[in-house]
């Protein structure tokens, strides 16, 4: 972008603009509202049940009942989306992640809950098999350890069916395996679950700011000192992330995602300006742990840092940003 005027100094003078509220507010570019923001919730087993995810304070386990709860006032706040992440017992995973599409799961039993309590919120569930797996991979592997794609992809087909049977408004594969979004929509057209949406991760890197969200979901032990850097994009590439995101909305993608957020605003502004569809980020637990440990040191202002962090999505060009602060944030934005 190129800037061409004849005004010069004192002509123009850019404070002057910033001189009162009611100018700056006349001039702002962007603005955040609650209707911007999903909340990634954990449900776990039981009733009455809360545990705390020591990684990430002020994050909760929820049971279901709890968790109804919780999406009653999401709604009253005008949250538009809960993201749902399961805290799968030991027992129910494998090596072939089978309690994944299981019709009476938890994902599955808390979306139909979800839907009947409060059933004009929207709920996104999570496609992806780490937490059923015992190794706490995001696929089946072979005899050598690796990830299979097309096998894996089998597999994610039956549990994103089982989420829009179930009533899911937005299923999200988050596995980063090739062909699953052409895979998936395929499947919801043959069974008539024309309007189940798809956001795609797309442009998912092998970050390490994963790890508090893999200890509140209990795949972090699993997983080990192994890593995912054979399905998950490296770190240092740019270009590749609108090659992903093309393929996907190619495969039949109605949204795109990029994970994780603060690090990655680059490439949701590339996304953005040269694709211009649906796109979000995701503010991952270990951005959310960064903020919490500044925040209960009195390092940092915490409700203007975190409703500045999310201002930074939108200047980014995101259309919303998946949020553990979105409870925190709505509540500010009300007042």
């Amino acid at each position: 972008m190129s800037f061409t005027t004849s005004r010069h100094y004192p002509a123009t003078r850019m404070r002057r603009m910033r001189r009162d509220d009611f100018s700056r507010r006349l001039m702002r570019e962007h603005t955040l509202t609650a209707a911007d923001l999903i909340w990634p919730v954990f449900v776990l087993e039981g009733e009455n049940q809360r545990e705390a995810v020591p990684s990430m304070p002020g994050v909760e386990r929820l049971s279901l009942d709890l968790l109804i709860e919780e999406a009653k006032e999401a709604r009253d706040l005008g949250i538009p989306v809960l993201a749902l992440f399961p805290v799968v017992d030991a027992s129910r995973k494998s090596e072939l992640a089978e309690e994944a599409y299981n019709s009476s799961g938890l994902v599955q039993r808390s979306v139909r809950a979800l839907k009947a309590a409060v059933p004009e919120l929207g709920i996104m569930t999570d496609v992806a098999l780490d937490p059923y797996t015992s190794h706490g991979q995001d696929g089946i592997l072979d005899e050598d350890g690796y990830v299979q794609n097309d096998r894996t992809v089998e597999t994610l087909l039956k549990q994103a069916l089982s989420h829009a049977e179930a009533g899911a408004d937005i299923v999200a594969p988050s596995d980063m395996m090739d062909g699953r979004i052409g895979a998936i929509r395929q499947v919801l057209e043959q069974e008539q679950l024309h309007n189940t949406r798809i956001m795609a991760y797309s442009a998912k890197y092998a970050s390490r700011y994963y790890g508090p969200f893999r200890d509140a979901v209990g795949s972090a032990a699993n997983l080990g000192r192994a890593d995912k850097s054979t399905y998950q994009m490296d770190p240092a590439n740019g270009e590749e992330a609108l090659h992903e995101v093309a393929l996907d909305l190619a495969e039949g993608a109605d949204m795109v995602m990029v994970k994780p957020g603060m690090p990655y605003l680059d490439v949701v502004r590339r996304i953005k300006d040269e694709l211009k569809v649906p796109t979000f980020a995701y503010q991952v637990s270990g951005e959310y742990a960064m903020h919490i440990a500044a925040f209960d040191n009195g390092w940092l202002d915490a409700d203007a840092v975190m409703l500045e962090s999310l201002m930074c999505f939108k200047r980014a060009g995101a259309d919303g940003v998946l949020t553990y602060f979105a409870k925190r944030a709505a509540k500010l934005l009300a007042d």
